[in-house]
């Protein structure tokens, strides 16, 4: 097994290698606004430090969201281009869920990441493997009492310390954590995965203008 993971839902392009029993290489980097741009090298480099090419990846793992619509997208594209390319299967999981496992917490705890406009992304976890709310996005204020006296995990939890004064780390998303977490529900049989489609849970923020003006002759 080598699965070549990656996550472009949060403002951290992160790509690793794994290859069934721990990481052979890993790279992040925390850049809003350059997913497109950082993607490919990162993967590259991950190749290159593990001494492997492309070819020898027999599977994808994407974090599928939720996230905003052109950084997620990247991570997404890229992946279901590769699995093509190399005729692999490509597993999505929640990116909630690959933070919620590198925080390796094993009591009740939440996540939640920036998904601007003042709002979080964030969902309850029971243990660091096991989610037990669907993602959802609101209002820091809005889900405060819900979550109150629980840690929480991720970006959100450090923009909004009124409202999530027990922050934990980690901060942002590894594909590392995502590719651990793949390879243990390979191992116990495939389930689990979602498809690789991007969860959005909120319309993009560029909307089709509605009644448009007439200017061609009719």
């Amino acid at each position: 097994m080598l699965l070549l993971a990656m996550d472009t839902a949060t403002p951290a392009v992160t790509v690793a290698l794994h290859d069934g029993d721990s990481v052979v290489a890993e790279s992040s980097q925390v850049d809003a606004r350059r997913h497109g741009e950082l993607l490919l090298p990162a993967v590259d480099r991950v190749l290159r430090e593990a001494g492997l090419t492309l070819d020898a990846v027999t599977g994808l793992v994407v974090g599928v969201g939720p996230g905003p619509y052109t950084g997620l997208r990247v991570g997404l594209v890229t992946a279901a281009t590769f699995a093509s390319a190399l005729g692999v299967p490509v597993h999505g999981l929640c990116t909630l869920d690959g933070l919620a496992h590198a925080s390796g917490i094993q009591e009740p705890f939440a996540v939640a990441t920036d998904a601007r406009r003042k709002e979080v992304y964030w969902a309850r976890y029971e243990d660091s493997r096991t989610r037990v709310t669907d993602a959802s996005v609101d209002r820091p204020a809005d889900i405060a009492a819900q979550l109150a006296g629980l840690p929480v995990v991720g970006a959100g939890a450090r923009l909004y310390p009124e409202a999530f004064p027990d922050a934990r780390d980690p901060e942002h998303q590894s594909a590392a954590a995502l590719a651990a977490l793949a390879a243990e529900r390979l191992a116990a049989g495939g389930e689990g995965f979602l498809d690789p489609l991007p969860m959005y849970l909120r319309r993009p923020d560029a909307q089709v203008p509605k009644n448009y003006k007439v200017v061609t002759p009719q």
